[in-house]
């Protein structure tokens, strides 16, 4: 097949030219995959091979993240002096030393600290993730390389969640700490494919160790129109949230509904963005980001306001609102992920890049800590109430968005 054949193929299909790129490609499927293996199943781990409680576990495990919440901060400045590549790599080589020390806790100070270093080598890694597409995208394809990281997460946390659940189901205990050593095993090998891989250098801006000097995390927090895209991406994590946090416990507890409609339209989700992500991605990126986000903020908030109505409507109506209402809610992923990150990179100053990624990074991290309480108590209140709450944010989204686009 002829060059000239394959090209237009990439285009349809909404692809990146990866010629040169296996290993960072590697790198982000592998670092997926790691995180698929344990994710579900850390409280288990600690439960089984500890004696502990489930309730000191949790807490431990909480008391890490919080500790964990600065990481990206400090990470800011290192990728401004290192590189996003050297700081990655070394988040994953820190991830991998936590993972082997999983293998070693038995008391509750022990877990905290492994899985603060775990927690601290993954902000890194994707702190720095922005910055590792900025060195490999060629002219014009940013959007297509923030798309197909995200098809690559989606994939290696699918794989990794399927393959952990068969150690588990199959192996016991021993199942368990089998699953750990592939775990840090799968960080060795993204480190080594990172270090390994040599991107083009960057063109070196002349002003940029002045801007550097005089500005820091001040000149960032000064920028209000990069302010105001941390807060419109904060709306989005918490949308994002409702896979993890909401929708089994919505099914379940409000809906009284089995598990296993959760567990398929989790299944839906992830089968449709990684088969959309990057040809919805290609298809759109002749628009402005800010009105591809405001469009997936307005199918965000119909696909919030049919989860809400799903509580009210009649048994025959339920699954399919469901089934309808996830729908939607792909489809804003996909369009929504790939340009939240190029506005994240093309408002950012060059010179302060890791800072300004730094600050990004934070909403993530501040509305992964508050959702799970903040949602679980909407839905103490009524079934409906944290999609309403969902709602609201996504339609508030929209005047900001169009604010940042009349700002350009």
């Amino acid at each position: 097949m002829t060059t000239a054949t394959l090209t237009p193929l990439r285009d349809r299909l909404g692809l990146p030219d990866t010629s040169g790129r296996t290993g960072l490609v590697g790198a982000h499927l592998i670092d997926s995959l790691g995180t698929g293996l344990i994710l579900a199943f850390t409280l288990v781990y600690f439960a089984r091979t500890t004696g502990l409680t489930v309730t000191a576990i949790g807490a431990a495990v909480t008391a890490a993240r919080l500790l964990a919440l600065p990481t990206a901060i400090g990470v800011g400045p290192l990728i401004d002096r290192y590189g996003a590549r050297v700081v990655a790599a070394g988040g994953n080589a820190l991830s991998a030393l936590a993972f082997g020390g999983y293998l070693l806790a038995q008391q509750l100070w022990q877990i905290v600290l492994v899985c603060l270093l775990a927690q601290i080598g993954h902000v890194a890694y994707w702190t720095s993730s922005t910055g590792l597409v900025v060195l490999a995208a060629a002219e014009g394809e940013r959007t297509r390389w923030f798309a197909l990281v995200q098809t690559l997460r989606n994939t290696g946390l699918g794989l990794g969640g399927a393959l952990g659940a068969v150690l588990v189901a199959g192996g016991g205990t021993g199942g368990l700490r089998v699953l750990v050593v592939l775990n840090a095993v799968s960080y060795v090998v993204a480190t080594v494919l990172l270090a390994a891989w040599r991107p083009a250098p960057a063109p070196v801006r002349a002003e940029a160790r002045v801007t550097e000097e005089a500005g820091g995390y001040r000149a960032v927090l000064r920028d209000r129109r990069y302010l105001l895209l941390v807060a419109v991406n904060l709306t989005f994590v918490f949308g994002s949230m409702i896979l993890s946090m909401l929708l089994a416990v919505y099914l379940t507890e409000g809906l009284h509904r089995e598990a296993w409609v959760a567990g398929s339209l989790l299944v839906l989700n992830g089968v449709q963005v990684v088969l959309t992500g990057n040809v919805v991605a290609g298809r759109l990126e002749r628009f402005r980001p800010t009105r591809v986000l405001a469009a997936a903020s307005l199918l965000n908030a119909l696909a919030f306001g049919a989860f809400a109505l799903v509580a009210a409507a009649p048994g025959w109506a339920v699954l399919a609102g469901l089934y309808a209402a996830m729908f939607l809610y792909n489809i804003a992923e996909t369009m929504a992920t790939p340009f939240r990150e190029e506005l994240s990179v093309s408002l950012a100053d060059p010179a302060l890049r890791g800072r300004y990624l730094a600050v990004y990074q934070l909403s993530w991290n501040v509305g992964q800590a508050v959702a799970p309480a903040l949602l679980t108590l909407l839905l103490g209140r009524g079934a409906a109430w944290p999609w309403l709450f969902l709602l609201v944010l996504s339609l508030a989204a929209v005047p900001g968005l169009l604010r940042l686009e009349r700002d350009r």
